[in-house]
Protein backbone atom coordinates (compact mmCIF):
# COMPACT_ATOMS: atom_id res chain seq x y z
CA UNK A 1 0.00 0.00 0.00
CA UNK A 2 1.30 3.59 -0.87
CA UNK A 3 2.73 5.56 2.44
CA UNK A 4 0.59 8.41 1.36
CA UNK A 5 -2.57 6.21 1.87
CA UNK A 6 -1.71 4.69 4.80
CA UNK A 7 -4.82 5.13 7.04
CA UNK A 8 -7.25 4.71 3.73
CA UNK A 9 -9.76 2.34 5.79
CA UNK A 10 -12.26 2.39 1.86
CA UNK A 11 -8.85 0.95 0.18
CA UNK A 12 -9.01 -3.02 -0.89
CA UNK A 13 -6.61 -5.08 1.05
CA UNK A 14 -3.48 -5.89 -1.31
CA UNK A 15 -4.58 -8.76 -2.61
CA UNK A 16 -7.58 -7.92 -3.89
CA UNK A 17 -6.04 -5.32 -5.85
CA UNK A 18 -4.02 -7.71 -7.44
CA UNK A 19 -6.57 -9.77 -7.94
CA UNK A 20 -8.62 -7.16 -10.02
CA UNK A 21 -5.57 -5.49 -11.79
CA UNK A 22 -5.15 -9.11 -13.42
CA UNK A 23 -8.80 -9.66 -13.86
CA UNK A 24 -8.69 -5.99 -15.75
CA UNK A 25 -6.18 -7.29 -18.39
CA UNK A 26 -6.76 -10.73 -18.27
CA UNK A 27 -6.50 -11.74 -22.24
CA UNK A 28 -4.69 -8.83 -23.14
CA UNK A 29 -1.39 -9.81 -24.34
CA UNK A 30 -0.52 -6.13 -24.00
CA UNK A 31 -0.26 -5.87 -20.27
CA UNK A 32 1.68 -7.27 -17.26
CA UNK A 33 0.66 -7.45 -13.84
CA UNK A 34 3.98 -7.53 -11.74
CA UNK A 35 3.68 -8.62 -7.79
CA UNK A 36 6.72 -7.69 -6.73
CA UNK A 37 5.48 -5.09 -4.34
CA UNK A 38 3.20 -7.43 -2.48
CA UNK A 39 6.31 -9.84 -1.42
CA UNK A 40 8.42 -7.07 0.08
CA UNK A 41 8.07 -6.10 3.53
CA UNK A 42 6.67 -2.52 4.91
CA UNK A 43 5.64 0.55 3.03
CA UNK A 44 5.57 0.22 -0.61
CA UNK A 45 7.94 2.51 -2.32
CA UNK A 46 7.73 3.23 -6.29
CA UNK A 47 11.92 3.94 -6.38
CA UNK A 48 12.46 0.54 -4.75
CA UNK A 49 10.22 -1.14 -7.28
CA UNK A 50 12.19 0.86 -10.58
CA UNK A 51 15.45 -0.34 -8.79
CA UNK A 52 14.11 -4.02 -8.50
CA UNK A 53 12.41 -4.25 -12.11
CA UNK A 54 16.43 -2.57 -13.36
CA UNK A 55 17.82 -5.39 -11.58
CA UNK A 56 15.95 -7.92 -13.13
CA UNK A 57 16.96 -5.93 -16.70
CA UNK A 58 14.60 -3.74 -17.83
CA UNK A 59 16.81 -1.38 -19.19
CA UNK A 60 14.05 1.63 -18.91
CA UNK A 61 10.90 1.80 -16.71
CA UNK A 62 8.32 3.58 -17.30
CA UNK A 63 6.31 4.80 -15.13
CA UNK A 64 2.14 5.65 -15.67
CA UNK A 65 0.84 8.29 -13.09
CA UNK A 66 -2.09 10.66 -13.55
CA UNK A 67 -1.51 14.44 -14.00
CA UNK A 68 -3.63 14.78 -10.30
CA UNK A 69 0.04 12.83 -9.04
CA UNK A 70 2.66 15.09 -10.46
CA UNK A 71 1.95 17.78 -7.54
CA UNK A 72 2.49 14.71 -4.80
CA UNK A 73 5.78 13.58 -6.15
CA UNK A 74 8.14 16.36 -4.31
CA UNK A 75 6.35 13.95 -1.24
CA UNK A 76 7.10 10.74 -2.46
CA UNK A 77 9.90 8.29 -1.53
CA UNK A 78 13.41 9.70 -2.86
CA UNK A 79 11.77 11.73 -5.45
CA UNK A 80 14.88 12.88 -6.44
CA UNK A 81 16.38 9.67 -7.24
CA UNK A 82 13.11 8.19 -8.18
CA UNK A 83 12.72 11.03 -10.83
CA UNK A 84 16.48 9.85 -12.26
CA UNK A 85 15.47 6.14 -12.17
CA UNK A 86 12.11 6.28 -13.61
CA UNK A 87 10.82 7.68 -16.93
CA UNK A 88 7.19 9.10 -15.89
CA UNK A 89 4.37 9.40 -18.52
CA UNK A 90 1.35 12.19 -17.10
CA UNK A 91 -1.73 11.38 -18.26
CA UNK A 92 -4.15 14.40 -18.73
CA UNK A 93 -6.78 14.19 -15.80
CA UNK A 94 -10.09 16.35 -16.44
CA UNK A 95 -9.97 19.20 -13.34
CA UNK A 96 -5.99 19.01 -12.39
CA UNK A 97 -3.63 20.74 -14.25
CA UNK A 98 -0.11 20.40 -13.71
CA UNK A 99 0.66 23.32 -11.32
CA UNK A 100 4.10 24.12 -12.70
CA UNK A 101 5.04 27.25 -10.65
CA UNK A 102 4.34 25.53 -7.08
CA UNK A 103 6.54 22.72 -8.05
CA UNK A 104 10.54 22.17 -7.87
CA UNK A 105 11.94 22.04 -11.50
CA UNK A 106 12.86 18.89 -11.40
CA UNK A 107 9.01 17.97 -11.28
CA UNK A 108 7.92 20.74 -13.60
CA UNK A 109 9.66 18.95 -16.08
CA UNK A 110 7.06 16.62 -16.13
CA UNK A 111 4.17 18.46 -17.87
CA UNK A 112 6.64 17.98 -20.81
CA UNK A 113 5.77 14.13 -20.42
CA UNK A 114 2.05 14.62 -20.53
CA UNK A 115 0.23 12.86 -23.24
CA UNK A 116 -3.20 13.70 -24.11
CA UNK A 117 -6.00 10.77 -24.05
CA UNK A 118 -9.87 10.91 -24.59
CA UNK A 119 -10.72 11.97 -20.98
CA UNK A 120 -12.94 9.50 -19.65
CA UNK A 121 -14.33 11.33 -16.15
CA UNK A 122 -13.93 7.86 -14.07
CA UNK A 123 -11.84 7.58 -10.90
CA UNK A 124 -11.09 4.61 -8.24
CA UNK A 125 -12.56 7.54 -5.66
CA UNK A 126 -16.25 7.35 -7.63
CA UNK A 127 -15.94 3.48 -7.95
CA UNK A 128 -15.61 3.06 -4.17
CA UNK A 129 -17.85 5.67 -3.49
CA UNK A 130 -20.70 4.15 -5.64
CA UNK A 131 -19.79 0.57 -4.38
CA UNK A 132 -20.60 2.09 -1.03
CA UNK A 133 -23.49 3.94 -1.63
CA UNK A 134 -24.81 1.00 -3.45
CA UNK A 135 -24.97 2.40 -7.39
CA UNK A 136 -23.97 0.66 -10.23
CA UNK A 137 -20.30 0.19 -11.16
CA UNK A 138 -21.28 -1.21 -14.67
CA UNK A 139 -18.88 0.48 -17.83
CA UNK A 140 -16.57 1.65 -15.27
CA UNK A 141 -14.68 -1.32 -14.78
CA UNK A 142 -14.34 -4.10 -16.79
CA UNK A 143 -17.38 -6.97 -15.66
CA UNK A 144 -15.13 -9.67 -13.95
CA UNK A 145 -13.88 -6.54 -11.55
CA UNK A 146 -17.30 -5.85 -10.85
CA UNK A 147 -18.21 -9.36 -10.41
CA UNK A 148 -15.13 -9.48 -8.23
CA UNK A 149 -15.89 -6.45 -5.91
CA UNK A 150 -19.37 -7.77 -5.47
CA UNK A 151 -18.13 -11.24 -4.69
CA UNK A 152 -16.11 -10.11 -2.00
CA UNK A 153 -18.25 -7.60 -0.41
CA UNK A 154 -15.67 -4.70 -1.06
CA UNK A 155 -15.99 -0.68 -0.54
CA UNK A 156 -19.11 -1.43 1.64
Amino acid sequence: MSPLKLGANEVAAPEHRLAMCRLAVEGDDGFEVEDLELSRPGPSYTIDTARQLRRQGWDRVHWLIGADMVALLPKWHEPDALLKEVDFVVMARPGHPIPRSALPPAVQQLSDNLVGVKQIEISSTEVRSRVMAGKSIRYLVPPAVGDYIARHGLYR
